[in-house]
Order: structure tokens, then C-alpha cells, then sequence
């Protein structure tokens, strides 16, 4: 396995701390992508380094997590965390250690990590540190704990969810004892903050395999947000026909849970996770219209649109190709391209116009209404003075 050179700043970190007498190392994610010849996204170090030395070699340099050991070192515009080689207690707050205590020995540190994959450091030199044999489980496709699972998962239960969702990114396979550990410890899963299991879900979903969370719920990791665990279906594996947005991948799968029964709404479900409101929406308006069968005319559409607006129903539109095959999403961007009317907003008049013909309250609403109503079944009639002639003559009446 051939690895990626870390960019300049990054060794200069290293070579700085090295320079001084602290050891310090690549450390995680960033190494394991190097490894599978991946670009990584962020990069990591750990070092012998208290934070304060590390602070007074680079100044500038922002304390981040003083009391986890992680200090934010500045180089130009680039940001690396440089964390101090520590071991952790559990997990108590679902977020952060409950104890950090340093130490000076890199296995030490390398121990704490949830699997040996992420357990692998690579010094300036390009020598690696792999006390628990993360080589040859990533060439081996193999995602294993480090230690004893069963203890992994008692400190943090995410560890769990981590385990399908690096499965699912990297294609890899889940050792058996950690398999088994995940399919005894998945109860723990349900004293983790929703927020955490929010973003891992959220993760999962978009790899290109996101129905790896089938078995991720079949193993109880969401027993505390579903109805009922649910059955084998093969549109699970449809999800990754979805485009790959968040927004798309969460309305398809809780428009299968929903016709599966193992939630009563996407509303309830999402809030449940701490979903933002946009997204609730939208999964909402996509599971109501997937109840009965999406429009299959232009009018239909605009009602549509007009009734759940241009997100919810391409969401809606998105999942229906996905699951069910046909063509809705691109009938209803032929629609939007259109310029066709379907909202208040691009009707050509507007309350203003009406109150100045003396329509108020009740009244006006309801033209508004009939007027909308009107153009989207004529829309080349979204004329400001036709409208203003049709709503003059229904104040007369």
C-alpha cells in the first residue's frame, strides 16, 4: 500500500516538534486514508507535548481542548489539532471523556483508539507505529477493535455506529468478535445524546452503500427511535440510486420506514434525531406525497408545489424514481423550468393590488386563491390586468 506525502506545514509541525525533543506523529483517520492512497481530509498529531509547549512553539496557536490535551496550531492559513498522547475514561457525556490523563508513550495513546485501523502512526521519517496490527487489517478490508470490543463499546457506544458507517465508506468487512460485541453492547446505543447518532446516521447515508443501515438497525443500533426493527426489503439497496444530499438520502429512508412500519411519521422520527426544521419539512412533505401517487400532469404538479413547496416535492419526486423507478423528478423540473406560476409570490397581482379594488379579509384570501388557482390551470393568463378585470368583477358581484 503506497502511501500520500502530508502537505509542507504539516512536517513542519512534526520536524518543529521533533526539533525540540517531544516526539510526534500522524496519527488516525489521516494515516489509514493515506494508507488506502485516499487524500485525507483533515490531519492529526499527537505528541509528547503538553499543550502548553506546544502552544509556546507555536505562537498563534489556539487552545481548543486544553483539558483534553488538544491545542489548534496555526501555520499561514492552515489549521492542524495537535493532541497531547493521553488515555480516556468513558464516554459519560456521549461526548467527551468522563477522565484525560497524559502520558509519554505513543502505544499508550494508540491504545485508547476504538479500532486498529485508526490505531496506526506514521512519524516524519515515514516510519509507521502499528502496535495492533492496523496494517494488515486495512489490507485485509478488516474493521477490528482495538482490545476487547465488548470494552470499546461500554466506553463509547458510538463506537458501534462508527463500525457500519466505516464499513459502509470503506467496503470493509466487520471482524467477528467486534460483530459480535457490536450485537451485544447495541443496547448501550440507546444512552447516546441524538445529536451523535444523528451525525453518524447521517455519514452513513452518504457512502455509496447506505443500506448498510438495515443492518445497522436490524442489530438494534436505533431501537430507541424506531417503532419496531425492520424487515429485509430490497429497496433498502435502492437508496443509493437517490443523488447523493443529505436531504434526498433522509427523505428515502423515512419513506421506508414509514411503509414498513417502523416509524409513524417522518416528522416524529426526525425530531426525534434533532433534525434541523428544513429537513423535517421536506422529508414530511415527501412522505404525504408518496402516500398515493405523484401527479402525472403539469397542473397536478403546480398544486402540488404550491401546496408543499419546491423542495419537499422534488425530495418526494427523488425518492419515487429511486424506490419505484419512472421519470417524476424530471417532469417536475420541466415544470419548474417553465416559469409557470404555482405561488402567490409569482401571481401578477398581488394583495396590495386587491385591497385597492376594496376586497378585505375572508374575501381577499379567497381571490388570492381563485386568481392562483386560475393561472395555474391558464398560466399563459397571468396577465396583472386580466386578473385585476376577473377580481374587480367578483367584487361587484
Amino acid at each position: 500500500m503506497a502511501t500520500i506525502a502530508p502537505p509542507k506545514y504539516v512536517r513542519q509541525i512534526l520536524f518543529t516538534l521533533q526539533g525540540h525533543g517531544y516526539p510526534a506523529y500522524l496519527v488516525g483517520g489521516c494515516v489509514r486514508d493515506m494508507l488506502l492512497e485516499h487524500r485525507p481530509h483533515d490531519w492529526d498529531i499527537c505528541t509528547g507535548a503538553l499543550p502548553e509547549q506546544v502552544m509556546a512553539l507555536f505562537p498563534g496557536s489556539r487552545p481548543t481542548g486544553l483539558a483534553h490535551g488538544t491545542v489548534t496550531v496555526v501555520i499561514g492559513s492552515r489549521q492542524v489539532e495537535v493532541t497531547t498522547f493521553r488515555t480516556e475514561g468513558s464516554y459519560a457525556d456521549h461526548r467527551h471523556p468522563d477522565r484525560v490523563a497524559f502520558v509519554t508513550e505513543l502505544t499508550e495513546d494508540l491504545s485508547r483508539r476504538d479500532f486498529t485501523m485508526n490505531a496506526i502512526a506514521l512519524a516524519a521519517d515515514g516510519l509507521l507505529a502499528d502496535p495492533f496490527g492496523g496494517v494488515e487489517d486495512i489490507r485485509e478490508k478488516r474493521i477490528r477493535c482495538v482490545g476487547e470490543p465488548a470494552l470499546r463499546f461500554e466506553e463509547d457506544a458510538l463506537r458501534m455506529l462508527r463500525a457500519l458507517r466505516f464499513s459502509a465508506k470503506l467496503g470493509f468487512t466487520i471482524e467477528i468478535n467486534t460483530l459480535l460485541a457490536i450485537q451485544e453492547k447495541a443496547p448501550l446505543a440507546a444512552t447516546l445524546a441524538a445529536e451523535r447518532v444523528r451525525e453518524e446516521l447521517e455519514k452513513l447515508l452518504l457512502t455509496d452503500a447506505p443500506e448498510t443501515v438495515y443492518p445497522l438497525m436490524e442489530m438494534g443500533l436505533l431501537d430507541a427511535y424506531l417503532l419496531d426493527r425492520p424487515l429485509f426489503s430490497p429497496l433498502f439497496r435502492k437508496l443509493r440510486r437517490l443523488p447523493r444530499k443529505a436531504l434526498y438520502r433522509w427523505a428515502g429512508l423515512t419513506v421506508l420506514l414509514c411503509r414498513l412500519g417502523c416509524i409513524d411519521s417522518a416528522e416524529d422520527f426526525l425530531r426525534s434525531l434533532r433534525l434541523d426544521s428544513r429537513s423535517i419539512r421536506c422529508c414530511t412533505a415527501a412522505e404525504q406525497l408518496l402516500r398515493q401517487p405523484l401527479p402525472t400532469t403539469p397542473l397536478a404538479w403546480k398544486k402540488a408545489l404550491h401546496a408543499w413547496e419546491v423542495p419537499g416535492v422534488s425530495c418526494a419526486a427523488a425518492v419515487s424514481d429511486a424506490l419505484y423507478g419512472g421519470q417524476s423528478l424530471k417532469e417536475l423540473r420541466a415544470v419548474l423550468r417553465s416559469g409557470e406560476c404555482f405561488s402567490l409570490k409569482h401571481l401578477a397581482v398581488s394583495g396590495d393590488d386587491l385591497l385597492a379594488l376594496g376586497l378585505r379579509g375572508r374575501a381577499l384570501g379567497e381571490m388570492l386563491n381563485f386568481l392562483l388557482d386560475y393561472v395555474m390551470e391558464f398560466p399563459e393568463n397571468n396577465r396583472r390586468e386580466l386578473l385585476l378585470s376577473l377580481a374587480g368583477g367578483g367584487s361587484e358581484e
